[in-house]
This record gives C-alpha cells, structure tokens and sequence, in this order.
C-alpha cells in the first residue's frame, strides 16, 4: 500500500513539473500573452540603438548653487583721505648743526629684482644656424628681468638665480648652467638697466626725481644734480636732509657747498634725500614722518578692505553651503523631483536607479551600478529595456528593446544606450533556475505527503 502511494506521488509531482506554468509562475516578456499591451521586442543593435536614441529627453540639472562660487566680493574700499600735511612755523634759530650719516664700506653692485641683464656673445665667425637656440638670443643682445622670485628665465637653460649676487658671481652661475645644458659657455654679461636699487630726492630742487644706484657708487652731490641741482635761495637756513634707516641727518648748504668731502657722502638704496628752505630739523622730520605716515595709513586701509572683503566672500560661502546642504537633506527625504529607471527580474537587486543630473545614463550604468547580472541566475540572452510609448492615444504601447548578452561583442551597446524615464530594466532567469525553483518548491510537499501517505499505511 506504501509502496504504491508513493509511486502515485512521484507520478503527480512529475505531472506537476509538466505543468510548471501552475505550479510556478516567473515573470518574462511575451508579446503573444494576453495582456492588453502592444508589446513590439526589438533587438538592440547598432542601428537600432541610435533610433532609441532619437527621443527627446532632457536631463534634470542641479540648482544654480552648485555652481556658483563665493566669488571675489565686492569692490575693496579705497584708502581714502590721506593725513593732513604737517606744518610748524618756527622762529629762525641761531645756526644749523651739521649731522652727517656714517659711511658705508664700497662693495660690488649686487642684482636685484627689477634689474634688467643683457645675455651677448661675442661676434664670431660663426653663422646664426651653427649657435644655438639660447646663444642666437644672445647675439641680438637679449634682455632678461629679474623677476620677483630673484631669477632670470632664459630659453634652453630655464631659471637662473642671480638676484644678490655681484656680476662676477652670477656670471660664473650662468656659465654652469650652460655647461650643464650643453651650450657653449662663450657669453657676456652686463646690467642693461638698474632698476633694483633707488634714492628719492625732494624738497627745494629742480626736478624731485628718484635716482637708480649703478654699478658706481651714488654720491650726495650727483643725486642733486639729476634732480635738477638745488634751487633754495637763502643759503642761511638751508640744509640737505637725508633719512636713513629711521634716522635723520643734516647738512646745511653752506657746509655743502664749502666742503667737498660732504659732496662725496656716499648714498645707499632707500635712502631719502630732502633740500629744506626750513629753519629747524622739525620740518624735515615732518616731511618724512609724513610719508611714513601715508605708507602705514594705505597699508592700514588695504589691510582692512582685504579683511572686509574676506568677510564677504565667507558669508558667501557659507550661504551657497547651507543651500547646498539644505538640497542634499531633500534629495536623502526624496522631496526632490527626479527621473527614475526601475530595475527588475534576475539583477542583484530590485531597485530605482535615479538618472544622474546634467548627463544621460546608459544601460551599463544602470546595470552594473547594481551589481550586473548575476549570472547563475539571470538569462544574459534575455536583457530588456522596457519603454512605454509617449503617445497618451497608445498607452498599453510598449516597446521591448532586447539584449542579447551571449555575445559579449554585444555588451558595448548598453553603454550607448541611453535611458529615459521610467524605463523598466528586466532580466529573465535561466530555464534551469526556473526548473530549481519549481523543485525547490514541490519537493518539500512530496516529501510530507509521502510521509503522511507511509506512516497511514502501517
């Protein structure tokens, strides 16, 4: 009795696995079902990729906060009215004293940023397409600035650090560097234009002008007379005021005129040099206090506009971030309008998978954003992208575009696919997963209804 009712059972379970269609229901596309939908499957091709391609879609964009930036600020404010001048009025004093800088030892001309350097060669025999890049430079007598950073840029050889050097020094760097690149090391050196070093000259003379320092040494005397020479007509009270390194010194002009050795005190960069008609020390020193005072009150108001314009750029800043943040909180509440493709049937997971702003997405993004398709279980035969019509008249439409996965040829066209939204992504699963899963579920009630069907034959 046992024996025969469980051979009926194996019986019906194999009828039931004949009939798996009821005992196991799994999802496909099948345009011949009666569902009510126009189902038209399409294979995906090269061809026919670009007429799905062809729809009109236009990607959401992020908001304009994005990409703004914090930007520069508005206009910094001006340094605005400079101090008043400083005028005291005093009586004549008796005699000027005479107070004369100390002397400064003679060195070499060191190059400074500013200076501009002459590269030659000498003339040779040698023709222009037998010197090199750099030398041919050369000979036309090329001028090269020393930029901020103390170097000359020269062409084949790159940046050369000259600025504090004497020229002997920076003439035996060069010629390394040209030795290092190969270049004949045949050159001279000179400064074509002396930029670096300065002394201003003011006051009673005839032109105030600022007056380089060249290889030779700027002597009182020669400063004076590129300004023009001295046009004070009271030689009494009368005096060169020159301020050097926070101290100011005097030398009346008769002193001056009477004393050579004076003529000759040596000037050194920076120095500030002042004819005064004036009969004390004091107006002198308020005349250079007052330039002190003017550089300390312009730096003073760039540094504060700097800082306002900070400010600004901060509060900028934090208000396109708190926007920004503020967007981001939305999109994790999805309160954010977005377009959507659903994926579906043998992928990693069944999920949405947002279509990025700004751009299009493909097949392949959606795919393997998810994990691909697991193979054990998806049939890469049967890759479908499933788009309704746009047409409201034909709204049961539905368009299956097939990829054919076996081919792996054929796996290129799902980066060039482009979704749209509300395309539905399907995979079928494999003949044999649906078998297993229809076994997987008869079999445990096979089992028990031999069981059931043994224990009430005993």
């Amino acid at each position: 009795m046992s024996g025969k009712a469980t051979g009926r059972l194996v019986a019906i379970g194999f009828l039931m696995l004949g009939g798996c269609g009821i005992a196991y229901q799994s999802p496909k596309v099948n345009p011949l079902l009666d569902s009510g939908a126009k189902v038209r499957v399409l294979q995906i091709t090269p061809e026919s990729v670009m007429v799905a391609n062809r729809s009109s879609y236009a990607p959401k964009q992020l908001p304009g906060v994005f990409f703004a930036t914090a930007g520069a600020g508005g206009t910094p404010r001006g340094a605005g009215a400079v101090p008043e001048p400083v005028v005291d009025f005093q009586n004549k004093p008796g005699a000027l004293q005479t107070r004369v800088p100390p002397a400064v030892p003679e060195t070499p001309y060191s190059i400074g940023v500013g200076d501009v350097l002459l590269l030659a060669t000498p003339q040779t025999g040698n023709t222009v397409e037998q010197l090199t890049g750099l030398l041919a430079a050369s000979n036309a007598r090329q001028g090269y600035t020393v930029q901020d950073d103390g170097a000359i840029a020269i062409p084949n050889v790159g940046r050369v650090q000259v600025s504090g050097m004497t020229l002997e020094e920076a003439e035996n760097r060069l010629f390394q560097r040209l030795v290092e690149n190969q270049i004949d090391p045949t050159f001279s050196l000179e400064v074509a234009e002396f930029n670096s070093k300065k002394v201003s000259i003011g006051g009673a003379v005839g032109q105030p002008t600022v007056a380089p320092i060249t290889l030779t040494p700027l002597y009182l005397d020669e400063a004076l007379a590129a300004a023009g020479g001295i046009t004070a007509e009271e030689l009494d009270y009368a005096s060169v005021r020159i301020y050097r390194d926070g101290t100011l010194y005097q030398i009346p002009l008769r002193d001056l005129y009477s004393n050579s050795r004076l003529e000759k005190i040596q000037l050194v960069d920076g120095d500030a040099v002042f004819v005064d008609t004036s009969y004390e020390l004091d107006t002198a020193q308020a005349y250079f206090a007052e330039r002190i005072r003017l550089a300390e009150f312009k730096q003073s108001a760039r540094i504060a506009a700097l800082n306002e314009l900070q400010a600004e750029v901060n509060i900028r800043r934090g208000a396109l971030t708190e926007a920004r943040d503020n967007y981001m909180t939305r999109l994790e509440l999805d309160s954010v309008d977005r377009d959507y493709v659903y994926l579906s049937g043998e992928v990693d997971s069944q999920a949405r998978y947002p279509l990025p702003f700004g751009q299009t997405a493909s097949l392949a993004d959606a795919l393997y954003s998810n994990g691909g398709v697991p193979t054990k279980t998806g049939n890469v035969r049967e890759i479908y992208v499933l788009r309704s019509s746009p047409d409201p008249r034909e709204f049961g439409a539905l368009t299956a575009w097939q990829l054919d996965g076996r081919n792996a040829a054929n796996l290129p066209l799902a980066t060039r696919f482009e979704l749209r939204p509300n395309d539905v992504i399907f995979v079928a699963e494999q003949p044999v997963t649906r078998w297993g899963r229809v076994i997987s579920q008869i079999t445990p009630s096979l089992i028990t209804s031999a069981a059931n069907a043994a224990s009430s034959g005993s």
